[in-house]
């Protein structure tokens, strides 16, 4: 599966030429924030200028990927063909990868049959190949951490060992370091592995300990640097309030705003260079939190709006293709199926059905209050491929 996986992906970048990406607005479609960060970093400027000039140090975002994009542009060359070309073939390799602990938890939540056919659906599906090779972005990365701290809680239970302990501390600290909105799954995740090995009398908190000192261990450096960097405390990236008044503010329809980002908003961009990024994304969070507090009615309904648009699709204009509303409606449809199976999972309680709810109520919860995007669904979209393929087969069995 992998292996098929890998060609059909790498077939296709080659085929449609994905790796051709468009050099307008000096390359910024080339991993956008993360590809300009990359540039900084490749030449030697530090981790700085997420947008357009000289805007100086950044935590705007997680090191992880921005490092991996500057690795590949020192070899092979700056915004360049080439890095285009090695960026989506890692990009590729890390979806491959993930039919891996995507069957290991098919087989353990489910059954053999689940496994094989959920996997196979990521080999296939062409919504889970699109993000690989076409987004420079750590978004098949941060489908393949979850995928594999996933399975690792589910056997945490059997862990007397130190070793997966450290390596769930590990995976965590990784995962903060790629995507932060992954961290929302943590509490979960954690109290889920000592709550079933309490139930076994096996004793666990000393191993939590050691997970959680990993963990520290890993995001500590880059959180001592944010500190030396700008004076303040700051958890992996900074730019939560920006995002914030993206979603929620005068014209909010429960979308984003893109409108206001600085890459769109000349204005902004000039603000955000004024005052530099703490100062900015600050003012930011101050308008957003007053547009809250000034009625919490209508912040309830932008919630609901952006509760319906994560499951359901984004409405798309009407110049769009008419196919878009064929589209939103797999995309409904995918959700109801895996809500379906989430429910039977929890009827027939299957191992690790509880976990599985844990993650679609944790996960998106920031989207929720910010704004929603397809992408944003793609690191749980192994988990619930899981629940489609379980609930069908569920289906098929009454009919035999």
């Amino acid at each position: 599966m992998v292996v098929i996986a890998l060609g059909l992906r790498l077939g296709y970048i080659l085929v449609a030429h994905t790796y051709r990406l468009k050099t307008v607005e000096d390359n910024f479609d080339f991993g956008w924030e993360m590809g300009r960060i990359g540039r900084a970093l490749a030449q030697g400027e530090g981790f700085s200028n997420p947008f357009m000039g000289d805007t100086g140090p950044t935590a705007w975002e997680p090191p992880l990927y921005p490092f991996l994009i500057a690795g590949v542009f020192k070899m092979f060359g700056i915004y360049s063909r080439a890095s285009a070309l090695v960026l989506l073939t890692i990009n590729s390799v890390f979806s491959a990868l993930t039919c891996i602990p995507i069957f290991l938890i098919g087989k353990r939540c489910f059954n053999e049959k689940v496994a094989v056919w959920t996997a196979w659906t990521w080999v296939l599906l062409p919504s889970v190949i699109f993000w690989c090779t076409r987004w420079v972005w750590e978004t098949s990365l941060a489908a393949l951490l979850l995928a594999v701290i996933f399975w690792l809680t589910l056997v945490m239970e059997d862990a007397d060992d130190l070793k997966p302990w450290l390596g769930f501390g590990l995976l965590w600290g990784v995962a903060a370091l790629t995507n932060p909105s992954l961290l929302s799954f943590l509490p979960a995740s954690g109290l889920w592995a000592w709550w079933r090995r309490a139930r076994l009398g096996r004793r666990s908190v000393g191993r939590v300990v050691l997970a959680a000192v990993m963990f520290f261990a890993c995001i500590a450096p880059w959180l001592v640097r944010n500190y030396r960097t700008f004076g303040q405390p700051i958890f992996v990236r900074s730019n939560f309030g920006a995002e914030l008044r993206m979603g929620n503010g005068p014209g909010a329809n429960g979308m984003w705003m893109e409108y206001l980002h600085p890459t769109k908003n000349v204005a902004q961009m000039q603000q955000y260079g004024e005052m530099g990024e703490m100062a900015y994304v600050t003012e930011r969070r101050r308008e957003a939190m007053a547009f809250i507090r000034r009625d919490y009615s209508r912040f309830a309904v932008l919630c609901l709006k952006r509760f319906v648009f994560y499951w359901g699709g984004l409405p798309h204009s009407p110049d769009a293709s008419r196919l878009a509303p064929v589209a939103n409606s797999l995309y409904l449809a995918s959700s109801l199926l895996a809500f379906w199976g989430l429910g039977r999972a929890i009827r027939k309680r299957r191992p690790g059905a509880w976990l599985l709810f844990w993650l679609v109520l944790c996960y998106p919860l920031v989207y929720y209050v910010v704004f929603p995007h397809p992408r944003y669904r793609h690191p749980i979209e192994p988990e619930l491929g899981a629940l489609m393929v379980y609930v069908i087969s569920e289906v098929e069995k009454k009919k035999q």
